[in-house]
């Protein structure tokens, strides 16, 4: 597909475009702004399979409607045993008793959060203290119930930090929590558990809605590393077994992280293959557009210099060393719109030459490594400084223009006698 192709909705737009690419591709990249209506493409998605295969489901998926399988009990009158609820009759928690999830969920976690959880499992215990307490008849057939219907299923987590227990987390840190256990769901259905062979597609929408961009870079090259795992999953005969994934965010820099960690090629993996498209919705009638951005100056690069933008505000913003990272990534892909091999021709357009061997070296030096994942760390005053006015001279001399990112020409963010 090039250019701009429109469809008068969402159900035409799964079935004519993203099921059809994912027939010789692995991975649809989406980014479209909040209230484009992505959870609902999500949802679409998973009908359209259902509707191919007789109500039967093919597809797992991350959104909303994930978050709202947990629900809080606060326990207003002990105000002390509080912990997360979970929806037993989800079909997303199939498994979960049988797929020893504690320590992969762990490992996650250990990443982007310092406190620690403990899922509990109904047992006969449940059903004998609720007897007791009158929150459940001895009757006969409600035993059986319990046993049909909860016993062995996952009941609810607690959480805690160090010695204080059943603590309320914060809705971040809830947000977190419930992604490392779907990502730990996911390496489950990729080795094949028989809980999960129901899955064909996954479909993965903003799960870092409530995260900071350090967490956010950290989430993007972890999940980028299990799409990869998914593109070449094989079956128990060696034969190709793909898990195929439509991937959508509004996040602009989490969204470049995860083009680049799945554009690139890996030592000994085969090359992923994607499509990636900026999805928008011009007006309230339903119409929806597509364009393809893998030939163009990507739509997600110019939000990325709205991002990066919003984090060099000297008042507002906090730069991180991995922000060198996705300015540098964008000055690589203009320098290659340009028919240049290295920013060197960036670099050489926007500096003086006084400036030329310094901007040079910094991007060099303080771009390196894997975005800082487990231990990003705060610009120090010098280089924030030098971020800025790397970042201004670059959207100065290049005049990036996308009036929906950034509501009109870019505007430096410190004066312009600080490059005097």
């Amino acid at each position: 597909m090039n250019g701009l192709r429109t469809y008068q909705g969402l159900r035409t737009l799964v079935t004519r475009r993203l099921r059809n690419d994912l027939n010789d591709k692995d991975i649809i990249l989406l980014f479209a702004y909040n209230r484009t209506g992505k959870t609902r493409l999500s949802m679409e998605f998973k009908d359209a399979g259902k509707r191919r295969n007789n109500g039967n489901a093919d597809t797992l998926y991350f959104n909303a409607y994930t978050e709202d399988l947990f629900i809080w009990e606060n326990d207003l009158d002990g105000d002390s045993a509080r912990h997360l609820q979970l929806n037993a009759d989800s079909s997303f928690f199939n498994g979960l008793t049988d797929l020893a999830l504690d320590e992969t969920i762990a490992g996650y976690l250990s990443r982007y959060a310092d406190f620690e959880f403990h899922i509990h499992i109904y047992e006969q215990a449940d059903y004998a203290r609720w007897r007791e307490e009158g929150r459940w008849d001895d009757a006969e057939s409600l035993r059986k119930q319990f046993e049909d219907e909860l016993l062995g299923k996952p009941s609810h987590v607690s959480f805690r930090k160090g010695e204080v227990e059943n603590i309320k987390i914060s809705r971040g840190e809830e947000n977190i929590f419930i992604w490392c256990l779907f990502m730990a769901i996911c390496e489950r259905l990729l080795d094949g558990h028989a809980s999960y062979q129901w899955v064909k597609y996954l479909f993965i929408d903003d799960p870092i809605s409530s995260l900071d961009d350090n967490h956010a870079i950290a989430v993007a090259c972890d999940l980028a590393k299990l799409l990869r795992r998914a593109a070449s999953r094989t079956n128990a005969n060696g034969d190709p077994a793909p898990i195929k994934v439509v991937f959508s965010s509004h996040h602009a820099l989490f969204f470049n992280v995860m083009c680049n960690e799945l554009g690139r090629s890996k030592d000994g993996e085969p090359k992923v293959k994607s499509k990636r498209y900026f999805l928008h919705r011009p007006n309230a009638e339903g119409r929806y557009t597509l364009r393809a951005t893998e030939d163009t100056p990507f739509f997600h690069h110019v939000a990325t210099l709205a991002e990066l933008q919003k984090a060099a505000d000297p008042d507002t913003g906090t730069l991180y060393t991995f922000h060198f990272n996705a300015l540098r990534s964008i000055m690589e892909k203009t320098a290659s719109f340009f028919g240049h091999p290295k920013i060197d021709f960036c670099i050489k357009e926007f500096a003086n030459d006084e400036n030329q061997a310094l901007f040079n070296r910094a991007l060099n030096l303080l771009s390196h490594g894997k975005y800082a994942i487990h231990e990003p760390t705060l610009m120090g005053e010098d280089n924030k400084d030098l971020f800025r006015q790397i970042l201004d001279d670059f959207i100065t001399r290049f005049q990036f223009d996308l009036p929906d990112i950034l509501g009109g020409q870019a505007t430096p963010t410190q004066p312009p006698a600080a490059h005097a």
